[in-house]
């Protein structure tokens, strides 16, 4: 009979399995994912900080000081955008808001125990023959307006809380911007608050984590809540004006008429390419359309073809041109009231500026033998304090001259002037003037001037033009390109400011162009050209000007990089204290007429000559 017992057992020894299927080691496989984690760079190891101390009125994070604040108290009215000046605050900022929905029930409820208070308290007051509670009446009707629209559904009830977290290198900057930020919102009647002992709840309240350790939260309803939303963009779109472009924030028309401003004065900033000349171009060509008469000041002879398409005048200003302006021209009537003696006065004035330009530095000695050679210059000609201007011929350089030869310590003066009169530059500056300006638009070249010549030249054109604006009162523009030239010199810079700062009487807008922005706000008379032009356009800029440009303008690191990546055609357009990024756009037919790119005017200009082949041969 079978006996397991008896049945003797081995120990039974396993072979040895293969190295592939050799039994794994959870502590090894734990230790070695922990090395290869730790080995391993994570987004939270980029962007978290090196250091941070948290004190009681700031945090220093990484060698920057950082503050938190609270809104806690809002007026009874407040405007759609009030928030805008602090986005718009030059300073680095981190802003965060936390919106908690309230159930209109819940809400509906508490308003109505509020109104049985208010009302009971008004009755007592009533019974016992108190004065009216305005505070009181003001809040009763306010809640039952605020019942009214929650129970139609147009208004719903929300908890909201406002942070904000700004950075400064040095402690003084930190509490100048702190003040500046109360001012700021308490100008708006915001209540504002420190977040004293909790610096870092504010700090990590306002990161892009939607993690509000605060809990500092107002009772707001829709309306109110929606006026603080803060991307609010400019609106430059008025019912009147021309289109300058289109706003690349919301894709509305920049519709605008500059002689609403206080002044239409404009100044229009840009590096070589950017667009600037077809830009003032495409307003030029609109502002025709309006009835504006415009008179340019052309450098380059970049103008031509828009004369010709528009059936402008186009004065070529040069030694051997047949168009002459004689600098001593005066106007023929004055619409403001002046008197002959000033405007006398105001001629020397600016003809004392001329010479300047044309002799260089004057001795005070020198300067007061010009003085008197003008006035007896006009009075050889028999003008007059009791002249008649409308009947007067004025006189020539080479009258002055012969005056300055005839007085005693005024013989160097004329032998210096000699070459304006009899000289190279004789045909210039000695002539009657011959030129008409009763087209609508008038563009004088002084392309083919030498250098030395163009500050002269541009200086008495400009002077021309004031003596027809005053004599003749009238809608115009007076667009002065490459406005640097003038700034070069004291006298032109001074004479070209005083013509913007007076235009406005004479229904002219002056708009200046320039490239050079440095040389140009250099000059304090070119600082003071832009504070007095209630328009500016600004289009890409050189980094090498960028800087002087954020100054003047006051611009945000937004707009400064804005101006920097600007495609062509491309800036900000200001228009008093609202400004707004443009892009400017024409029609095809616009753009033909406008353009300043020679690939396109080559085309242009084969196509005529194929046109004017082909009525040739027709013939």
């Amino acid at each position: 009979m079978f006996d397991p017992k008896n049945i003797k057992t081995q120990p039974v020894t396993s072979q040895p399995e293969a190295p592939d299927s050799a039994p794994v080691n959870e502590m090894e496989v734990v230790t070695s994912e922990k090395v290869l984690t730790q080995g391993m760079v994570a987004i939270r190891d980029l962007i978290a900080p090196s250091s941070l101390r948290v004190q009681a009125d700031h945090l220093e994070l990484n060698g920057q000081l950082v503050r938190s604040f609270f809104v806690v108290d809002y007026p009874r009215y407040i405007n759609v955008g009030w928030f805008a000046p602090i986005i718009n605050l030059s300073a680095t900022m981190d802003i965060a808001m936390y919106f908690y929905p309230v159930s209109s029930a819940i809400v509906l409820n508490q308003l109505k125990k509020k109104v049985g208070n208010l009302e009971a308290q008004l009755t007592q007051d009533q019974e016992k023959g108190a004065p009216r509670d305005p505070l009181r009446e003001t809040a009763l009707r306010d809640i039952e307006q605020l019942r009214d629209d929650l129970t139609q559904g147009l208004e719903h009830f929300f908890q909201y809380a406002l942070y904000v977290t700004i950075y400064a290198k040095e402690t003084k900057d930190l509490d100048a911007l702190s003040e500046r930020l109360e001012t700021l919102l308490g100008s708006k009647l915001v209540g504002t608050r420190r977040t004293l002992w909790q610096m870092e709840q504010g700090f990590n309240s306002t990161l892009p984590l939607a993690n509000d350790e605060l809990s500092v939260a107002v009772n707001m309803n829709t309306s109110p809540a929606a006026s603080s939303f803060p991307f609010v963009s400019s609106e430059l779109t008025s019912d009147n004006g021309i289109l300058y472009g289109v706003n690349r924030h919301n894709n509305s028309l920049i519709l605008f008429d500059r002689f609403s401003m206080p002044n239409a004065n404009a100044v229009v900033f840009a590096t070589s390419g950017a667009g600037k000349s077809y830009a003032v171009k495409l307003e030029v060509l609109r502002s025709m359309m309006m009835g504006t008469d415009v008179i340019i000041i052309d450098p380059e002879r970049e103008y031509g073809h828009l004369s010709e398409a528009v059936g402008g005048t186009y004065v070529n200003i040069s030694l051997n041109s047949e168009s002459k302006i004689n600098p001593f021209d005066l106007p023929r009537a004055v619409t403001s009231g002046a008197t002959t003696a000033d405007i006398i006065r105001s001629a020397v004035i600016t003809l004392k500026g001329l010479v300047r330009l044309m002799l260089g530095h004057l001795s005070n000695e020198e300067d007061s033998i010009v003085d008197r050679a003008l006035l007896e210059t006009y009075a050889k000609k028999d003008i007059t304090a009791s002249s008649d201007l409308s009947a007067v011929a004025p006189p020539l350089m080479q009258d002055f001259e012969e005056v300055l030869d005839g007085m005693e310590g005024g013989a160097s003066l004329a032998e210096r002037l000699r070459k304006y009169t009899q000289g190279t530059f004789a045909g210039l500056l000695n002539n009657p003037t011959n030129v008409d300006i009763g087209n609508q638009l008038v563009i004088f070249s002084v392309r083919d001037l030498e250098d030395e010549l163009r500050p002269m030249a541009i200086y008495t054109i400009v002077n021309y033009i004031w003596n027809i604006v005053r004599s003749n009162l009238k809608k115009r523009i007076l667009v002065v390109d490459e406005a640097w030239w003038l700034m070069q010199n004291e006298d032109s810079a001074k004479f070209i400011f005083a013509l913007v700062k007076r235009c406005r009487k004479y229904y002219l807008g002056v708009t200046t162009i320039t490239q050079d922005v440095n040389d140009f706000l250099a000059s304090p008379y070119g600082q003071a050209i832009v504070t007095n032009s209630s328009l500016q356009l600004l289009l890409r800029q050189s980094p090498a000007a960028i800087d002087t440009v954020t100054k003047t303008f006051l611009l945000t690191e937004g707009e400064k990089y804005l101006l920097l990546e600007s495609g062509v055609g491309e800036g900000i357009f200001f228009a008093g204290n609202k400004h707004a990024a443009i892009k400017i756009v024409a029609s095809y037919a616009e753009d033909q007429i406008i353009t300043t790119d020679p690939r396109q005017l080559l085309e242009i200009e084969q196509a005529k000559k194929e046109f004017a082949e082909q009525n040739a041969q027709s013939k």
